[in-house]
């Protein structure tokens, strides 16, 4: 078996290595042990063609092949009604220069940003979580994530002549056990990409994907809900879009952000709040007796 990356961002920035190994299955168990299935040295050992590192297309045909087994013993339990929707662009932007200085960003002017509905997450000075449990969160973030992007566009068009984002501390709040479907736009504000978004605290169903922009009209009737794959990690795909579903059952503060570090730095983040339930084991334990204020 051979393998290589695949990435969307500037040759030369990314290891275009290709990697080798031997995959052997262990037998099966309706197999008697007199018929071991040996490595045959004697049959030829072809090597394989591979895809250029930014062939989009085949990444894309061949993610779309994926599925869960959805089988009694391996159930895709995919939420199957949405009590949340929720529409996001995920992309690149700009924030302008401090005063008196000069950026390395598009021009001498600006530097590169990054933003989830054009709000480019800024850290806080204090732990999300602890100020959630706490009752604390004024000073800390604000609730009023936007459930849609603030400026609609065509997202894979043109892109806007201006392409700054707002800046924040801003959270999604869900209630618990709300069924969500998400669905993330990338932008092609400083040409497309595809990022791969890392949701912490759950596993969810990649219920559909495609490329160009979102129609709500259309596109949900081809999502499957039968047998998706289950992942915490999908790619946006560079120039399209890809749809989630996922139930919020576990309480806390969870991070999603780009897997892409620098992209993360650039503010490509953001964070969601999922209220306690009623009954004891759906709230958020407390912290540790020993956990070290800060």
């Amino acid at each position: 078996m051979t393998a290589l990356p695949y990435s969307t961002i500037r040759p030369g920035t990314f290891d275009n290595t290709t990697v080798a190994g031997i995959l052997e299955y262990q037998q099966f168990p309706e197999e008697p042990a007199s018929s071991p299935r040996l490595f045959n040295k004697a049959l030829p050992l072809l090597k394989p063609t591979m895809p250029q590192m930014n062939d989009t297309n085949l990444v894309g045909n061949f993610t779309a092949k994926l599925r869960s087994l959805a089988t009694p013993e391996y159930p895709a339990a995919v939420p199957q009604s949405v009590d949340k929707r929720f529409f996001f662009t995920v992309g690149l932007g700009t924030l302008p220069c401090p005063a008196n200085t000069t950026c390395q960003g598009p021009t001498n002017r600006t530097q590169f940003a990054a933003a989830i509905n054009n709000v480019s997450f800024v850290l806080p000075t204090h732990a999300l979580l602890h100020s959630h449990y706490t009752g604390l969160s004024s000073g800390v973030y604000s609730s009023d994530f936007p459930v849609s992007p603030l400026v609609q566009f065509n997202y894979t068009g043109t892109p806007p002549n201006n392409t700054n984002v707002a800046t924040g501390t801003k959270l999604m709040v869900l209630p618990f056990n709300a069924s969500v479907e998400l669905v993330m736009q990338d932008t092609s504000i400083l040409g497309p990409e595809s990022h791969p978004l890392h949701l912490h605290g759950f596993n969810f169903f990649v219920v559909g994907q495609g490329y160009g922009n979102y129609d709500p009209a259309k596109d949900p009737a081809k999502f499957n809900l039968v047998d998706p794959v289950e992942r915490n990690t999908v790619g946006v795909p560079a120039g399209g879009w890809v749809a989630i579903r996922f139930q919020a059952d576990n309480p806390g503060v969870w991070f999603m952000h780009c897997h892409l570090e620098v992209h993360t730095t650039w503010g490509l983040r953001m964070a969601w709040v999922v209220l306690d339930g009623s009954l004891p084991h759906q709230k958020l334990l407390p912290p540790p007796s020993d956990y070290p204020k800060c």
